[in-house]
């Protein structure tokens, strides 16, 4: 049995942080899980086009997942910084590079890695 390759392994982890933000903020339901998968298999090929971006895929998966949702249900991750009079959805940066995290432009502030959104949140709902 080969071991899991590099590729496999940054799909994994990517999928893995995705799934972990989106269970912080209880919308992993499986319609919500099946676009994770949707984006992975869409970026399995983009990397296999690309190694080089292999870093990237995290930040991608996760603004595949915020596309898919709000064209579906509406924004996520919503900010737990600013006051609920104005809610708004963080954003992932860089939007290509490594290291993605949220962030709120409206405050200016880092909000969490891509994949530690619970506790940013308070382990509390985010959308």
């Amino acid at each position: 049995m080969d071991p899991t390759s590099p590729l496999e392994q940054t799909l994994h982890t990517a999928r893995a942080l995705v799934l972990a933000d989106l269970a912080s903020g209880e919308v992993a339901a499986a319609d919500v899980v099946s676009m994770v998968e949707d984006s992975v298999v869409q970026r399995r090929w983009w990397v296999e086009q690309w190694p080089d971006g292999a870093a990237f895929v995290a930040g991608l998966v996760a603004q595949d997942v915020q596309d898919a949702l709000l064209e579906r249900y509406g924004r996520w991750p919503l900010c737990p910084v600013c006051g609920p009079g104005d809610p708004h959805a963080l954003d992932v940066e860089p939007e290509l590079g490594p290291d993605p995290h949220w962030v709120c432009h409206k405050a200016g502030v880092k909000v969490a890695s891509v994949g530690s959104l619970g506790s940013a949140m308070g382990g509390g709902p985010s959308a």
